[in-house]
């Protein structure tokens, strides 16, 4: 079976660029039609989508992010990562990775990692 995990410094300073890689197990991220996705939940508010990467390596991102993130994959790794630039302490969330297919139902996730952006 499929599984995610997420890696990654839990503390940003602000200005900074926060980096995540989501490491993946079980199957190939080149397979199939699947988006590989950043999600991300800031405390006390809802899921968030920021960007994704197809399996053939298509990019697509949040319009309200998109000036400040990239996502990209290496294949030889099996994973895909998340940048986010010029942080500020309102990006302080957990960020998932998670596998969406044609359906649009993301699954599965990874456990999730907290970061916090200081100011």
């Amino acid at each position: 079976q499929v599984q995610l995990r997420e890696s990654g410094p839990g503390l940003v300073n602000a200005s900074q660029t926060l980096s995540l890689t989501c490491t993946v197990s079980g199957g190939s991220i080149t397979a199939a039609i699947y988006y590989w996705t950043w999600i991300r939940q800031p405390p006390g508010k809802g899921l968030e989508w920021m960007g994704a990467i197809s399996n053939s390596g298509s990019i697509y991102y949040s319009p309200s992010l998109e000036s400040r993130t990239s996502v990209s994959r290496d294949t030889s790794k099996n994973q895909f990562t998340l940048q986010l630039r010029s942080v500020t302490p309102e990006d302080t969330a957990v960020y998932y990775c998670t596998r969406v297919g044609t359906s649009g139902y993301p699954h599965p996730w990874g456990q999730g990692t907290q970061v916090t952006v200081a100011s």
